[in-house]
């Protein structure tokens, strides 16, 4: 009995968990509380010198729908130093953080930031190489 009990509970995809559905549901996304410390490590990454930016600001997570699915999204804008030294314009990005840890940089952030509340963000302002 207890072997048919388990197999009810897997489900016909032999027990593994399902990112579809845990990225369908907004209560199984979790809230990143660390989405400040997580922003400053991608934003590490993605910005090829990351001395230098000005500007900065960020707004809290939020859930957006991003590729049809719900995840929290935070936006930024910042103003990164040119390769040259020079500075021409504020940038805009929205950071996918998925199961709570930063995941991907997008430079499409019109309408995922629509709305977004921003607060300063010296900590970026701050990085280092």
């Amino acid at each position: 009995m207890l072997p048919l009990m388990l197999a009810a509970c897997f489900g016909s995809d032999g027990g593994r968990p399902s990112l579809v559905d845990d990225a369908q549901s907004p209560a199984l996304q979790p809230f990143p509380d660390n989405f400040r410390s997580e922003a400053l490590a991608i934003m590490h990454i993605y910005l090829s010198d990351p001395v230098g930016v000005r500007d900065a600001a960020m707004a809290d997570p939020v859930l957006r729908t991003v590729g049809g699915r719900p995840f929290y999204v935070s936006c930024l804008h910042f103003t990164p130093r040119e390769s040259d030294g020079s500075y021409r314009g504020m940038r805009e990005r929205a950071i996918v953080y998925v199961s709570g840890r930063a995941d991907r940089v997008t430079d499409r952030a019109g309408e995922l930031c629509a709305g977004a509340v921003y607060a300063p963000f010296p900590e970026l302002e701050k990085m280092t190489r």
